[in-house]
């Protein structure tokens, strides 16, 4: 094993850039999804009993898919006499290039092909149903006038989605692929957002107030080191890997091919439609309130939850109810 190969690897912004995505999209943070799907709950499901398990099981499935993964990497290293960065490179290429290569040399190569590519398709699907919910449940609950035309919403939605989708499918469409993964599907808009919405809950919502709903809801206290996770580690570990990979920034490529410096632009682009519409919200909302600059910094970062005049009972029904709506 050459460890100067290791600290090479490290050393790289990209490296951590992916291993932080990789954990994003397994648990599907930063995209809306849990917080869709955890709407439908009732109020006294064990969330914290929910949460230690998803953990588990998603970190086991990642351990297992990591050993098939650079074992079958390994043997298609030894039997072609190459390195294992020459047999493939991350991305597309791994699923269908080197997989399928492996896969063809088992017993029965045909039935295990056919299974292969159809938990690839399922994966696929079961992926965009959770995204598509995660952001149509946004959208109903906040105007009414999506939820009123709720499936004609959806319909437009999908079809913008999937003329953007054909462009993937193109001649160049690797390309295009590769700038969307690049800029926007990784990397630092879902480390800036995450940022953002850990100070929103645990800072300007209050990580004692969260961890009392918490308590409402299953009975008891969940252990106090996820309250300094909330409030400290993981807005630290956001920071720091987004700062560390701007600092180590590595223009995108797609094998020897170096992308053009208006395709870079354009991935930027890409990357802070979503970043910017954080801070800029942040401005108007500022803006809008009234008083010297100090009442308005203490209107706008105070939450408009008001204990005293929560009715629970009334609160969730109207969750159930529109969470009931969301379904038909």
């Amino acid at each position: 094993m050459d460890l100067r190969n290791i600290s090479i690897q490290t050393n790289s912004g990209t490296l951590w850039i992916e291993a932080a995505t990789q954990i994003f999209f397994s648990y599907g943070l930063g995209l809306g999804v849990l917080v869709a799907l955890g709407s439908y709950n009732k109020q006294r499901t064990n969330c914290y009993r929910d949460t230690l398990l998803l953990a588990v099981f998603n970190e086991a499935t990642c351990l297992i898919s990591g050993l098939v993964i650079f074992s079958v990497i390994g043997f298609l290293a030894k039997t072609e006499g190459k390195a294992i960065n020459e047999v493939a490179e991350s991305g597309p290429g791994l699923a269908f290039v080197v997989y399928p290569a492996a896969v063809a040399q088992l017993p029965f190569s045909r039935l295990w092909s056919v299974l292969f590519f159809v938990m690839l398709i399922f994966i696929g699907l079961d992926s965009q149903f959770v995204a598509l919910e995660g952001f149509i449940t946004a959208f109903v609950d906040e105007w009414l006038v999506f939820r009123r035309h709720k499936k004609l919403f959806i319909a437009v939605y999908c079809a913008i989605s999937y003329v953007i989708g054909l462009s993937t499918v193109t001649q160049g469409g690797m390309y295009v692929f590769k700038i969307f993964d690049y800029y926007s599907a990784s990397g630092w808009c879902l480390l800036i957002v995450l940022f953002f919405e850990c100070i929103g809950v645990s800072w300007f919502y209050g990580a004692d107030r969260f961890y009392e709903d918490i308590n409402k809801m299953i009975g008891y206290y969940p252990n106090q080191f996820w309250k300094w996770c909330w409030k400290v580690l993981t807005p630290l570990l956001c920071m720091s890997i987004a700062i560390f990979s701007l600092v180590k920034y590595e223009p995108v490529t797609y094998k020897k091919y170096r992308f053009p410096k208006w395709a870079e632009c354009l991935g930027w682009s890409i990357a802070l439609s979503s970043i910017v519409a954080i801070p800029i919200y942040a401005i108007v909302f500022f803006a809008r309130q009234t008083g010297t600059l100090k009442e308005r910094w203490n209107t706008a970062i105070r939450s408009t939850l008001n204990r005293s005049e929560q009715n629970e009972s009334m609160l969730y029904g109207e969750s159930a109810a529109l969470n009931d709506d969301s379904f038909s």
